[in-house]
């Protein structure tokens, strides 16, 4: 019984530490930090010195956002003449290239083959003749100072990456998945915004993120999360990533449930892959602080903590049985009122209501639950591609 003790506790802690107890350690290093160090602040070029930057964006058949993006293109704050626009369009078979040749100032890269975003990356970072490129997708819509919030970020010479902030627009109607997709991003930015102070950004999200051009590497072209292995390769090589909050991008969250899935399977599928692609990064004797906050803040997630979460259950419940106390007993109730509240926010998704109360345990089970549809993504995926299929958004 005492083994089943010692594996109950160390399940315990790491489902604890991954979603609570990273951030408390967190947030005390950066507080601890703080009062030992200045933060140093950068400031934006004078008006004659903005560099050219390229905005590259990735679009699969986008035709029913394109004219919307383009819009807030043209709402972008950024000196006339410097800031170029480029599509690649690979695959796309609507009217995304017809819709987009009505801009001239537009660059289209295309290919009739789908290969995936990482493909169609790996293609047009070539064409890409400005030292910095930022990336954005077709359906986002970008605050107007993001590209100079951007540029400023990396007036810091350690600075290789810049990750721009991610908000899900909530709106009264939505459902579990679109409301749980905001709250988790809430916390996650908080995440990110100490990891930066604390060293770096572990990661950047497509919907808006930048790199220096020079330090771009190609890519496999079976890897699901091009946008995190792609700003990771560069903390490898010695640069940081710089969580910038001011530059946003917005979108609507997934329409239901069921689309949620297709992303958090593919997510998940991606965290596994990155985990062996830079496992060389976990060498705390080589990469030190970035060792630690990428174990703790990406790796964990996906990887042993889902299967500790499943395992308390008939853990707990043998210990509640066969040791009781009041300590087993109390965790086997709030245990067991996680999963009832989880089950009832899953019932109001199909009956077009939402409750906090439930679609919070409900979102934080589904997203666990979907390492193990990612982990089955991956056994059954064809090699050589990154395509995957879109979720529809709300």
């Amino acid at each position: 019984m005492k083994s089943i003790e010692t594996i109950f506790w160390i399940c315990f802690g790491i489902v604890f530490y991954t979603y609570l107890g990273y951030g408390i350690v967190l947030y005390i290093l950066v507080r601890i930090k703080r009062i030992f160090s200045k933060e140093i602040k950068t400031s934006p070029p004078t008006e004659n010195e903005w560099p050219d930057v390229t905005l590259l964006i990735c679009a699969y058949n986008e035709e029913d956002v394109i004219r919307e993006k383009m819009q807030n293109n043209r709402l972008l704050d950024y000196p006339s003449g410097k800031l170029h626009i480029v599509f690649a369009t690979d695959g796309s078979n609507d009217r995304t290239n017809d819709l987009l040749k009505e801009y001239p100032d537009v660059t289209i890269l295309f290919k009739p083959e789908r290969k995936g975003k990482t493909a169609a990356l790996n293609r047009a970072i070539p064409f890409v003749k400005t030292p910095l490129v930022i990336f954005t997708d077709a359906n986002t819509q970008l605050n107007s100072q993001s590209i100079k919030e951007i540029v400023t970020c990396f007036q810091n010479p350690k600075v290789g990456c810049v990750a721009g902030e991610k908000r899900i627009i909530v709106r009264t109607k939505d459902g579990i998945a679109a409301g749980g997709e905001g709250v988790y991003w809430k916390y996650e930015s908080s995440l990110k915004k100490w990891d930066s102070e604390l060293y770096s950004a572990m990661g950047a999200a497509g919907e808006l993120f930048a790199i220096r051009t020079e330090l771009f590497e190609p890519m496999d072209l079976n890897m699901l999360l091009d946008d995190f292995i792609m700003s990771m390769l560069i903390v490898k090589r010695g640069y940081k990533i710089a969580y910038c909050k001011e530059a946003y991008a917005c979108e609507t969250g997934s329409a239901e449930l069921a689309e949620e899935k297709k992303r958090k399977v593919r997510i998940a599928a991606g965290g596994l892959q990155s985990i062996w692609k830079l496992k060389t990064l976990l060498n705390p004797f080589k990469y030190g602080i970035v060792s630690f906050q990428l174990f703790s803040h990406r790796f964990l997630r996906w990887s042993i903590t889902p299967f500790c979460l499943l395992a308390l259950i008939p853990l707990n419940l043998i210990l509640t049985l066969e040791v009781g106390g009041i300590v087993y007993l109390t965790l086997w109730t709030l245990q067991t009122l996680f999963y009832v509240l989880a089950t009832l926010g899953y019932s109001d998704e199909q009956k077009g209501k939402k409750n906090k109360l439930t679609f919070i345990p409900c979102y934080f089970l589904f997203m666990n639950l979907n390492v193990f549809g990612g982990i089955k993504y991956l056994i059954k995926k064809k090699k050589g591609t990154g395509a995957w299929e879109k979720a529809k958004r709300a």
